[in-house]
């Protein structure tokens, strides 16, 4: 019983705390970077889902997160090759406490291999009454989805700026809106992080029915 005991109480002090990330997506400029907060406990399948809404991504394609040489994503539900262990099954805190690291290596969409380092920069208590995810900071504009990597990407910011370019009228219509890539949108972030608070949140819990006899 005492073991029981200790064991739940380490797991509900696990659920109050915490992980500040730094995600940073790699090989292109400007500069494109999210700090934000989320339960130190988070499933990986769930902290994906925060690194989508946070970049701005639109969740389309396969995803791995990576570190100590293992991976973790989403398996091949026929069995046919050996993919990277299940994310929904593993949390934060389990690569944290088992790799022995505080930077692990997100990489979306095995095409354009968009490579994201996420750092954890501290790990605290839950801000009574805050909820989770929270932004800390967001700087620069998500690539477009598709666009090919670093390389197109670059190629796709030198197109829009310059009107003498003669991809500038296809590239901007291929996006069908302007692009400023210094535009974090932080004001989408804020939304989709309250969708997914809304989502994750507890449900009440039903009261039991009545068993005492008149």
């Amino acid at each position: 019983m005492e073991l029981e005991r200790r064991n739940r109480i380490e797991e509900d002090c696990c659920m109050t705390l915490v992980a500040r990330l730094k995600v940073t997506l790699s090989d292109v400029e400007p500069q494109v970077l999210r700090r934000f907060d989320v339960p130190l406990k988070i499933k990986l399948n769930r902290l994906h889902d925060v690194i989508q809404s946070a970049m701005g991504w639109a969740d389309s394609h396969l995803y791995e997160f990576r570190a100590g040489g293992v991976g973790w994503g989403v398996p091949d539900p026929d069995g046919f090759y050996e993919g990277p262990m299940p994310a929904s099954k593993t949390s934060l805190l389990d690569v944290l406490e088992d790799v022995g690291t505080k930077t692990i290596h997100y990489i979306y969409d095995f095409g354009d291999n968009w490579h994201h380092v996420i750092k954890v920069e501290k790990i605290d208590d839950a801000i009574p009454g805050a909820v989770y995810p929270r932004l800390v900071r967001a700087i620069g504009a998500c690539p477009p989805e598709d666009i090919g990597g670093s390389p197109g990407y670059a190629n796709f910011l030198d197109a829009i700026a310059d009107p003498q370019h003669e991809a500038h009228a296809d590239m901007l219509e291929w996006h069908g809106a302007k692009f400023d890539p210094d535009e974090a949108d932080i004001g989408r972030i804020l939304d989709n992080f309250e969708r997914l608070a809304r989502k994750w949140a507890p449900k009440p819990r039903k009261p039991k029915a009545s068993t005492r006899r008149i």
